[in-house]
C-alpha cells in the first residue's frame, strides 16, 4: 500500500498558494481552539506516527503555530522504562490523554508497543496480535470520552530519509538529532513497512492519514486540514456567563 502512494506533493500544486492557503488555516485553528478550551467539553489527541527524521518534531512545531501553549500538551514516546515495563502496555499512554478542553501531541505512541517488538521479535506473536484490538478498544474508550483522536503516518520516502539522516551529520546545527540507532532502524526499513501496513488494516475503526512528508509545507497543509475538520465536527460553542451580579 505505501509503496503505491506518493510521497511526494502532486506536480500541479502551487508552493505559495498552498502556504496563502495555510495561512487561513492556522487562523482558523486558532479560533477554533480558543473556543474548546473554553467550552471544557472536548479535546483533540494528534498522533505523529513514521520513520526517523519523517519530520514528527517539525510537524508538531508548524501545524500548532500560533496556538495558545497553554492548551497544548506534547509527549514524546521513547523505549519505555523499568517501571512503565513494570505495567500493561498502555499504561504510559493512558495518563498522557487529553483532559477535557486541551490538544495533547504523541510523538510515537501506543503503536511503537507494536512496531519494535514486532520487528525485533522480543514479545511472542500471540500478545502482539492481542495488542491490535486493546489499542481499538484504547481509542474508542478515548471518543467515547470526548477526544477525538486524529492518528497521522507521515509517509517519506527512503531517499528522503537518507538525505535527512545525512544532514544530521554533516550540518553542526542538526548534530543533536543524530541518533545511531536510526541507522540501524533503516536497515529493517522493509520490515517496518509490513507492520506499518498491518496496523493500517488492524487499527483503523479509527481510520489513520497517511500525509506524504518529503516536502514540508505539503505535509503542514494536510495535517492542518484534517485537524480543521476534527474542530468542525465537534459541537463547539462559547460557554454562557457564569454570575449572579448581572
Amino acid at each position: 500500500m505505501l509503496n503505491n502512494i506518493d510521497s511526494s506533493p502532486p506536480n500541479h500544486l502551487n508552493k505559495k498558494e498552498i502556504k496563502r492557503e495555510l495561512k487561513h488555516l492556522k487562523e482558523k485553528m486558532i479560533a477554533f481552539q480558543k473556543k474548546m478550551n473554553a467550552q471544557g467539553k472536548y479535546s483533540l489527541l494528534l498522533i505523529f506516527q513514521g520513520m526517523d527524521a519523517s519530520g514528527k518534531d517539525g510537524a508538531t512545531r508548524r501545524v500548532l503555530e500560533g496556538v495558545n501553549p497553554s492548551g497544548i500538551n506534547v509527549k514524546s514516546y521513547k523505549k519505555p522504562t523499568d517501571e512503565e515495563f513494570a505495567h500493561d502496555f498502555l499504561w504510559r499512554v493512558h495518563q498522557h490523554a487529553p483532559a477535557k478542553g486541551m490538544i495533547q501531541v504523541f510523538n510515537r505512541s501506543h503503536y511503537e508497543d507494536i512496531l519494535v517488538p514486532s520487528v525485533m521479535g522480543y514479545i511472542p506473536k500471540e500478545e502482539i496480535d492481542k495488542r491490535y484490538e486493546l489499542i481499538n478498544s484504547f481509542e474508542k474508550l478515548l471518543e467515547h470520552n470526548g477526544t477525538k483522536v486524529l492518528k497521522f503516518y507521515l509517509h517519506v520516502s527512503k531517499e528522503e530519509q537518507l538525505i535527512r539522516l545525512q544532514e544530521r551529520i554533516d550540518n553542526p546545527e542538526k548534530h543533536f538529532k543524530h541518533n545511531d540507532g536510526d541507522w540501524e532502524t533503516r536497515e529493517n526499513w522493509d520490515s517496518y513497512m509490513k507492520v506499518y501496513q498491518s496496523l493500517f488494516e488492524k487499527c483503523n475503526d479509527i481510520p489513520w492519514h497517511i500525509i506524504p512528508s518529503d516536502e514540508n509545507w505539503y505535509k503542514t497543509n494536510l495535517i492542518s486540514e484534517k485537524i480543521i475538520a476534527a474542530f468542525e465536527s465537534m459541537d463547539l460553542e462559547w460557554p454562557e456567563l457564569e454570575t449572579e451580579k448581572f
